[in-house]
């Protein structure tokens, strides 16, 4: 979002700075450690903010990466990135923000002694 009103911020893209964050690069890291029967699952939680100010305020505070990089913007680009959040989150007839917040939970077994690891593939 924030790198398409500023390029710069693309560096700082979570799925960039994290990329064995995903399901793929999970399931991957697991296998890869010889656990078998492995899985991934999106964990996910509805978040409810009251109106767009309760979604966006805390991006103000400049606490964790996100709001750090909106910290660091002149007013003129902090204003085209909170108009371009505006824009693409959906506004509940009562002023509300539905979002989902998700996480990954990975699921593996040890293969047993007697049993050879999976073979990577």
């Amino acid at each position: 979002m924030a790198a398409a009103t500023d390029p710069a911020a693309a560096a700082l893209d979570e799925a960039r700075r994290f990329p064995g964050c995903g399901p793929e690069a999970l399931h991957r890291l697991w296998t890869d450690a010889g656990l078998a029967d492995v899985s991934t699952t999106p964990v996910e939680v509805p978040t409810l903010f009251a109106d767009f100010a309760d979604l966006w305020d805390p991006f103000l505070a400049g606490q964790g990466p996100a709001p750090g990089f909106v910290a660091t913007l002149a007013p003129a680009a902090r204003d085209r990135l909170r108009d371009a959040l505006r824009a693409r989150v959906t506004v509940a007839p009562d002023g509300s923000v539905p979002l989902t917040a998700r996480a990954w939970a990975v699921r593996g077994v040890r293969p047993r002694r007697n049993q050879p690891p999976p073979r990577p593939g």
